[in-house]
């Protein structure tokens, strides 16, 4: 069993982590519990009722959080012609075709997003066994493959988060960072929580929302109140 820091144990002490939270309540307890000389990530689980076995139920998509992520990516957009130009102006890092397939055959990875325009499918499935397992392979289920380049490298840059359900039946994702306080983080998770209410399965069944939890990058994970988020949700709406 791990052993706990005086810096943990400190921040922790008198918190009942056998109750369910409210958001606010879960949210100010988990800012006050950071203690890291570095900017905190704040982080999301929420486990589903669904059986990512079946291909109806794997639950996979995006969402652009409305005040970002406060972490900045480095987007490579697999284009030709004036495609590259017009996701540069938009803000990407890398843009090209054949140029950067070879660079990443010779180990080249300075990037953590990329987008292709369909035209490019053939030429990046090239390097399908170097970007696949690294999650960096653009998707069309995500937006990510699209000749509306400009739009997804601005939706990337502004804070557009993927994600998917594991093995478990838990999605997994980052929603802020600390210093974002709890107001533009509150704003965040909502955002987060309508999206995936919104793609809940027509196959699954019973209870959708199992658990939601969210915690600080060193901090202890808070349960939140399924029911709250609904309501919260919906009043947003």
């Amino acid at each position: 069993m791990a052993t706990r820091g005086k810096n943990y144990k400190g921040k922790t002490a008198g918190i009942d982590f056998g109750k369910t939270f409210l958001l606010d309540e879960a949210l100010d307890l988990a800012l006050k519990c950071t203690y890291a000389k570095f900017d905190e990530s704040m982080d999301i689980a929420v486990r589903l009722g669904v059986d990512p076995r079946h291909a109806d139920q794997n639950v996979r998509t995006s969402v652009v959080l409305p005040n970002g992520t406060g972490k900045t990516e480095r987007v490579l957009v697999f284009a030709q012609g004036p495609k590259i130009q017009e996701a540069l102006d938009a803000g990407a890092d890398y843009a090209g075709g054949d140029d950067y397939v070879e660079k990443i055959k010779g180990g080249w990875l300075e990037f953590e997003r990329t987008i292709a325009t369909p035209d490019m499918m053939a030429t990046v499935g090239k390097i399908g066994r170097v970007l696949g397992p690294r999650g960096l392979m653009p998707n069309a289920k995500l937006g990510t493959v699209t000749f509306d380049v400009a739009r997804m490298v601005q939706q990337i840059k502004s804070g557009k988060v993927d994600f998917k359900v594991d093995k478990a039946g838990v999605v997994h994702s980052l929603v802020g960072k600390a210093s974002f306080g709890s107001t533009k983080l509150r704003e965040n998770i909502l955002a987060f929580m309508d999206k995936i209410m919104a793609v809940k399965p027509s196959t699954s069944k019973g209870i959708y929302l199992k658990g939601v939890y969210i915690s600080t990058t060193m901090g202890p994970g808070f349960k939140l109140d399924p029911a709250e988020l609904s309501t919260l949700i919906k009043k947003a709406a």
